[in-house]
């Protein structure tokens, strides 16, 4: 099967799971008490009729199927309607805040990989010595100690404390350096366990294959230890990783809701809590549908990574 043919069935098998998770999550935040209209009249003295009329101009009204088919007609031509609550474009407000997210989310997923990697190398090299020892423990401790406890650490510290960093994020362009150096303790906070699972699931995929048969002959050969280590123990290796780290990259991008509140940061996750407080489905069900489609998308980039390392496998 070919390349194109295979991200095609792909994407075919995906689109039923789309099409599931959203009108999972359309039928749960209706059985919600409350809608958008109750949290834009809050306790204003707002008339029966003009309410009603409001609830009939987003189609309120109307039964819940029949709600679900409007939105994912819509949805089909790229249209996501306008919030009840704000009255602005859907699609407008999620992309304003999407590229805040993505860079902190790709930031930390780097950042992972830059820690997790090389460590999770040394690690089953010198297996059992200090340096072992010393990344178990430091990956015990990262993914035991929870991201809003060392958000709140590292911004007291260094934000309050010490005052190398500012508390709430500047008033300036994502690319400038201001908002970069603000960056860097969310960035931190959200890669940190991600880090510590990259450099264990290396270090126990590597020496399961520094075990194997092919290595040994590979030093008999006279090969370079570093050859043998970076050209066939670390690509064999990184099979599992890849697995891992491909859906990581996901969930760290949609999965930021605790970091982007500690921090005041400007994306995805406080657009979120705020549109589920508010009861705002259309930019709820954006969001919902950004994550599926997300994680569909780092499904299939791992399967197509996992034959660039392994050319045993074909699509």
């Amino acid at each position: 099967m070919s390349l194109g043919r295979y991200v095609l069935t792909r994407i075919s098998v995906a689109v039923p799971v789309l099409l599931g998770v959203t009108a999972l999550t359309f039928s749960f935040i209706h059985a919600l008490p409350g809608d958008p209209i109750d949290a834009l009249v809050g306790f204003r003295s707002v008339s029966p009729a003009t309410e009603a009329s409001i609830r009939a101009e987003y189609h309120l009204d109307r039964p819940l199927w029949e709600q679900y088919l409007l939105w994912l007609r819509n949805v089909l031509v790229l249209e996501f309607g306008e919030s009840p609550v704000t009255g602005r474009n859907v699609a407008a407000t999620v992309g304003r805040r999407l590229p805040a997210t993505l860079a902190l989310g790709g930031a930390a997923w780097l950042l992972a990989l830059a820690i997790g990697v090389p460590t999770g190398i040394v690690a089953a090299v010198r297996r059992g010595g200090p340096a072992d020892e010393l990344s178990r423990l430091a990956a015990l401790a990262g993914i035991a100690t929870p991201n809003f406890w060392l958000g709140l650490v590292l911004l007291l510290v260094f934000g309050v404390r010490l005052g190398w960093v500012r508390v709430i994020p500047p008033d300036a362009p994502l690319a400038s350096p201001a908002m970069a150096k603000f960056m860097l303790l969310p960035t931190i906070t959200l890669g940190t366990a991600s880090a510590a699972v990259v450099t264990r699931l290396l270090r126990s995929s590597m020496l399961a294959e520094l075990d194997a048969a092919y290595v040994r002959t590979a030093r008999a050969k006279g090969l370079r230890e570093r050859t043998v280590i970076l050209k066939h123990v670390l690509r064999n290796a990184l099979l599992p990783v890849v697995t891992i780290t491909g859906l990581q990259l996901a969930f760290l991008i949609d999965g930021a809701v605790v970091v982007e509140r500690i921090f005041s940061w400007p994306g995805m996750g406080r657009l979120l809590v705020r549109s589920i407080l508010q009861r705002d489905y259309p930019v709820i069900q954006a969001g919902v549908l950004l994550v599926g489609v997300s994680i569909v998308l780092a499904n299939l980039l791992v399967d197509i990574v996992y034959a660039v390392l392994d050319p045993r496998i074909r699509y």
